[in-house]
């Protein structure tokens, strides 16, 4: 096997875990609001401690993988995400599962942020795009086995018995990291930044604002609805039971899939800005679609799901038009600068619409994030015709 494929198939692993633990809460939630009585808001502020940790480490580890490449880095921070999730099968209360699922966040930080610097030097820069989104569409499956098939799973071992096995499953895949990974191929070391050209001149840049404002209202909400809010509006609004909330759910992860596979094929054909914009716009009418009618009947739901399970997808690109807009030295930094932007916008979103659905209800909750998918898109519009 040649070494680029082995690299992306040992780091797909560990994006996988990411994307299971990350979402796990939608398809658990009336399981934990039971045993631990939670409200939708500490619901809501617990799930999005997951992005919050995992922005927070963003600021730190382009840095850190600038200068030290993935190898070693992603997997440390792992073993963090071991223990978190040791901790959360063991909760009794919200503050110690709060700070298992906080734990978690900072374990897989670099699931996403270390595969895409090495990729910047493992692959050639116009395959970047394609690479990336294929490469975010295969773990993006970690998702799928977090909706019907962690309903079952979940029936037959229990919630706490999910997250107690994943530790020994994070562990495992940690080291694989660590031994079949390598930062940069033979003969070729790492860039290094010059001097003075570090993360200042990407948080300088206007293309960086208009680029992260957009992953912070449509990355960020597209996370804050699938992996807890897409769950529990079905519960809420529907009244439905765990096994027809994993369907649904089903239905937006493999939709997600299946965006994150064609987005780098027609970013690479149409011109990337001009494929982001029109997916944004996509993705809002899904939104505004649940605000207004919660009760459609149950194949335009599939439908709206489907829609924004594929359209959110794009929000890739945001990721990989930061790659192309700055030096390949600066990959690192730009790269988890934008993933910084996202990161926080789960986080806010999250817990802000636990906030505003627990005091007015899930139309209110929905025509804010519209409102603010709109203002952020027209932020985005200067940059909608460059070639990139």
């Amino acid at each position: 096997m040649p070494i680029a494929a082995r690299v992306f198939l040992v780091l797909l692993l560990a994006y996988f875990l990411s994307y299971f633990f990350r979402a796990t809460n939608a398809v658990i939630a009336p399981d934990l609001r039971q045993d631990l009585g939670l409200s939708p808001a500490e619901l809501g502020l617990m799930t999005s401690l997951f992005y919050l940790t995992f922005a927070l480490v963003q600021l730190p580890l382009g840095s850190l993988l600038d200068r030290y490449g993935p190898r070693f880095v992603h997997p440390a921070l792992m073993l963090v995400g071991a223990l978190g999730a040791l901790i959360f099968a063991s909760a009794e209360n919200f503050t110690v599962l709060s700070l298992g699922r906080a734990l978690l966040g900072i374990g897989f930080a670099a699931a996403l942020m270390g595969a895409l610097k090495a990729f910047s030097l493992w692959f050639p820069s116009t395959r970047y795009a394609s690479v990336s989104s294929l490469y975010v569409a295969l773990g993006a499956s970690g998702a799928i086995a977090a909706s019907s098939p962690l309903a079952w799973l979940k029936e037959q071992i229990g919630w706490r018995g999910v997250f107690e096995w994943g530790a020994l499953v994070i562990v495992l895949v940690a080291l694989a990291v660590a031994l079949g990974v390598e930062n940069a191929p033979r003969g070729l070391s790492l860039p290094r930044p010059e001097r003075g050209g570090g993360a200042g001149v990407i948080w300088q840049s206007q293309v960086f604002w208009r680029i992260g404002a957009l992953n912070f209202v449509l990355g960020g909400g597209f996370l804050a609805w699938q992996t807890l809010w897409a769950g529990d509006y079905l519960y809420k609004t529907r009244g439905m039971g765990g096994l027809e909330v994993g369907a649904l759910l089903f239905a937006f992860s493999l939709a997600a899939v299946l965006g994150y596979l064609l987005s780098g094929t027609l970013a690479d054909r149409l011109g990337l800005p001009r494929v982001l914009w029109g997916a944004a716009w996509g993705f809002l009418l899904g939104v505004l679609l649940l605000a207004l009618w919660p009760a459609m009947p149950l194949p335009l739901l599939y439908g709206a799901y489907a829609l924004m399970g594929f359209l959110g997808a794009f929000n890739i690109l945001c990721l990989a038009q930061a790659r192309l807009a700055f030096p390949t030295a600066l990959t690192g930094r730009a790269v988890t600068a934008i993933n910084f932007m996202g990161f926080i916008g789960v986080f806010l979103l999250q817990w802000g619409m636990g906030v505003v659905l627990g005091l007015f209800g899930y139309g209110a909750a929905l025509g804010l994030w519209t409102a603010l998918l709109a203002l952020a898109i027209l932020g985005y519009r200067p940059l909608r015709t460059k070639s990139l």
